[in-house]
C-alpha cells in the first residue's frame, strides 16, 4: 500500500479474535509502519498524531462500530480539521451499522484485496459516501468529546443493558443478538412493574438549536449521523425543515398508542396521526443540549452526563467514506 494509506486494526473485535491472526499478518506485511494496532485510547491518539504528520490521506478501520467511534473521536481531537483524511471500514465487530450504511460490506482479507485493486487502478475516490458524525461533549473542558454515529437514551439505554448481558453478548453473533435482545426485552416488558417504569420514561430536558427547552419524561430518544439502519428499520422523519445533520427521534413518556405507533415508526411508515401527536417528534438539528441523569449510549459505549447533568450532541465535520 502507498504511504498515504494506513490501517487501524482492532485485534479484540469478534471476527479478528476467531481468524487466528490471518488478517493481521497479511495487513502488517501490506501496510508496514502504517499498520496500527493500538492497545488503548492513548496509543490510538498518539498514532493519529503521527499519521497526521505523515499526511496520510486514507485510514482503513478494521473493527466494529465501537472501533469506528474511537477512531472518529481521536481523529477530531488529534488531526488538523482542515485536512481530515478519508475513511474506509472493514466490518469485524459485534455491531457493524456504520460499515453497512457507508457501503463497506466486504470483510477480512477480501476487503484488503478490493482496496489494493482500487489503489492500483486509481479508483479509491470514485465511490464515496459523505457523513457527519454526532459529536458528544460536556461542560467540563477536561472531558474529551466523543464522536459516534448512532446512540440513544431512556428505553434505548435499558435495551443496551440487556444486549450487553453475558447471556446474549457472549453467546450470539450480531444479528442473532439483536433478535435475542428483543426477546429478552419483551419478556421483561410483560412484567407490570417493568412496563410501568419503562413507559413512564426518563426525566429529560431537550433544547434543540437554542430554542425553548422541552421539559418532560422521555420513553425513547435516538440520535444518528447515519442515513440507513439494518433490516429496513428507519425510525426518523422531519417535522420541521432541517437545520443540521444530527437526526433525532423523541418519544415522550407514556405515549398514546405505543404498540401500534412504535411498530409504524420502526418500519418508517409515519402516519399523519403520529405526525400530529405531541408525544412523537423527529427532525434534524445542528445542536441538541440534554439535561438528565440518564446515560447516553453511543455506538455501544455508555456515557454519563456531566456533573451538571448536561450533555451536548453537535453536528460533526463532513467525512468521506470510501466504499469497499
Amino acid at each position: 500500500m502507498p504511504s498515504s494509506v494506513a490501517l487501524i486494526h482492532n485485534s479484540r473485535s469478534r471476527l479478528n479474535i476467531h481468524d487466528g491472526g490471518a488478517f493481521a499478518r497479511e495487513a502488517r506485511a501490506l501496510f508496514g509502519d502504517n499498520f496500527i494496532e493500538p492497545k488503548g485510547q492513548s496509543e490510538l491518539a498518539a498514532a493519529m498524531v503521527e499519521l497526521a504528520r505523515r499526511e496520510v490521506q486514507l485510514i482503513v478501520i478494521n473493527g466494529g462500530d465501537g472501533t469506528v467511534s474511537n477512531v472518529l473521536s481521536a481523529l477530531l481531537v488529534c488531526w488538523p480539521q482542515d485536512r481530515l483524511p478519508a475513511l474506509a471500514v472493514i466490518p469485524s465487530g459485534n455491531t457493524n451499522l456504520i460499515a453497512s450504511d457507508v457501503g463497506c460490506p466486504t470483510r477480512g482479507l477480501p476487503a484488503l484485496a478490493l482496496l489494493r485493486e482500487k489503489v492500483r487502478t486509481g479508483t479509491l475516490m470514485d465511490d464515496v459516501r459523505w457523513r457527519h458524525p454526532v459529536v458528544v461533549s460536556w461542560s467540563d473542558p477536561k472531558r474529551r468529546p466523543v464522536a459516534g454515529m448512532f446512540g440513544g437514551m431512556a428505553a434505548f439505554t435499558r435495551g443496551i443493558e440487556i444486549a450487553h448481558a453475558p447471556a446474549i453478548l457472549d453467546r450470539y453473533s450480531h444479528d442473532t443478538a439483536v433478535l435475542m435482545t428483543i426477546f429478552y426485552g419483551l419478556r421483561q416488558f410483560l412484567r407490570a412493574e417493568v412496563r410501568q417504569k419503562w413507559m413512564a420514561g426518563t426525566p429529560m430536558t431537550l433544547t434543540v438549536d437554542g430554542q425553548i427547552s422541552d421539559i418532560r419524561s422521555r420513553f425513547l430518544f435516538l440520535v444518528t449521523g447515519l442515513h440507513r439502519l439494518s433490516r429496513g428499520v428507519w425510525p426518523f422523519w422531519l417535522d420541521t425543515p432541517a437545520r443540521g445533520s444530527v437526526i433525532y427521534l423523541d418519544i415522550a413518556g407514556n405515549p398514546p398508542g405505543l404498540a401500534r405507533g412504535l411498530l409504524s415508526v420502526l418500519r418508517g411508515r409515519i402516519s399523519q396521526r403520529l405526525r400530529r401527536s405531541a408525544a412523537y417528534h423527529s427532525g434534524m438539528a445542528a445542536e441538541i443540549m440534554i439535561e438528565t441523569h440518564d446515560r447516553l449510549v453511543m455506538d455501544g459505549e455508555e456515557l454519563a452526563p456531566g456533573e451538571d447533568g448536561r450533555v451536548w450532541l453537535r453536528e460533526g465535520p463532513r467525512l468521506a467514506f470510501i466504499q469497499c
